[in-house]
């Protein structure tokens, strides 16, 4: 019976083609984890994580010290007879390393993120299975990416604009921020063109006085939906939101748990939600929110958090192949934006936003160079390994 037998932890910087900014944060870098487990038998699986303060609440480093003290000691010599039982595992877990491990109320979910992939990609190559099942399902017919129109005011945004226009693109997500207003929204949509759907993106970069008077007035100009337009923690000022202007109302940095999103529900804080596998808890947990949250009625996004390599990129590739039901879907950026990409294949969007293939290898689907691991490393952790 195949168990972990060892793990490194790696706290890493790859670096972005140039800023990418919005109302939350600018950042140049990706501050990422990479977590490889190796099984018995030397099958070696990887996973990463991308911690924000801002998302879920947890730092790099914070997250590295719960991962080294708490979570992967306690994960070695754990074994699975079959793939099916890893699955069981992590749907049970949902999310949140066990109650034993670490409380529940402690900011994990990017940490769970990295374990939830490194188990996958380790047990899933050792049994020969993919996530959800014994080979990738194919992607939904016509699935295409939207693009990302960043809130840089500069002839660059002007020029990303209109590439995405000349490139086929259906679908675009404004960064939007306190500046914002209707004259800027409706000079994007006159270049954008009536073919690209808009969408804007907030970053919790409104008070509920600002979201009243400008949802109203950019969707005049035709946004179709607002990305988390209040704190994270402002569920009531989200119902407000959702109530007074009948607006769609997309929550993202407050959905990461299952008892964020129970909460959105019971309060009608959002008609949407974002669903990403960093921010959710890994593979397993995002899936389920998506099902629970479109059984309530909400539409889905399935997206990605800025920096993700292409291991995290694989893995969205198998939910948007397991999940049919989203709406829009952001990912697979990889050297769009990353300077250097550790995994490969490289999973990349192509022009107008069609997705790359879906990776047919069992696991998540692609192998990581270790130099360029090493090579923007800044922080390692070791395990003992364990004897047989």
């Amino acid at each position: 019976m195949p168990r972990v037998a060892a793990y490194e932890l790696h706290a890493v910087e790859l670096p972005f083609r140039g800023k990418f900014e919005h109302a939350a944060h600018a950042r140049e870098t990706s501050s990422s984890l990479f977590l490889e487990l190796t099984l018995d038998d030397g099958t070696r699986g990887w996973g990463e994580a991308l911690p924000r303060p801002y998302v879920t609440g947890e730092t790099r480093d914070g997250a590295s010290t719960l991962l080294h003290e708490s979570i992967l000691p306690r994960l070695l010599g754990q074994n699975f007879a079959s793939f099916e039982e890893v699955i069981d595992f992590l749907s049970h877990c949902d999310g949140l390393a066990p109650a034993e491990w670490v409380p529940s109320a402690t900011p994990q979910s990017a940490a769970w993120c990295a374990v939830d992939l490194a188990l996958l990609d380790a047990f899933g190559r050792h049994f020969g299975r993919a996530p959800f099942g014994p080979s990738a399902p194919a992607l939904p017919a016509g699935f295409r990416y939207s693009g990302v129109l960043t809130s840089s005011r500069t002839w660059k945004q002007t020029a990303q604009l209109l590439a995405y226009r000349l490139l086929g693109y259906r679908a675009l997500k404004l960064k939007v921020d306190e500046q914002s207003d209707p004259a800027e929204i409706a000079r994007i949509a006159r270049k954008a063109g009536k073919r690209i759907e808009l969408r804007a993106d907030v970053n919790m970069g409104w008070n509920v006085s600002q979201a009243l008077a400008k949802m109203p007035a950019f969707a005049r100009e035709g946004v179709t939906s607002f990305e988390q337009p209040l704190a994270a923690d402002d569920f009531e000022g989200a119902a407000r939101l959702v109530s007074e202007t009948g607006l769609d109302v997309m929550a993202d940095e407050s959905l990461n748990t299952r008892g964020s999103l129970e909460r959105l529900i019971t309060m009608q804080a959002c008609t949407a939600i974002n669903a990403r596998i960093s921010k959710c808890g890994g593979l397993i947990a995002t899936l389920a929110r998506c099902r629970e949250a479109l059984a309530a009625g909400l539409w889905i996004q399935i997206g990605c958090q800025v920096g993700e390599s292409s291991l995290l990129s694989a893995a969205h590739l198998h939910l948007c192949a397991a999940f049919r039901g989203m709406r829009h879907a952001e990912g697979c950026f990889g050297r769009l934006l990353l300077a250097e990409d550790p995994a490969s294949p490289l999973l990349q969007m192509k022009l107008g936003g069609l997705p790359p293939r879906l990776p047919a290898t069992p696991g998540i689907g692609v192998d990581i160079n270790p130099g360029i691991i090493a090579r923007y490393r800044l922080g390692h952790w070791q395990s003992v390994t364990q004897s047989k």
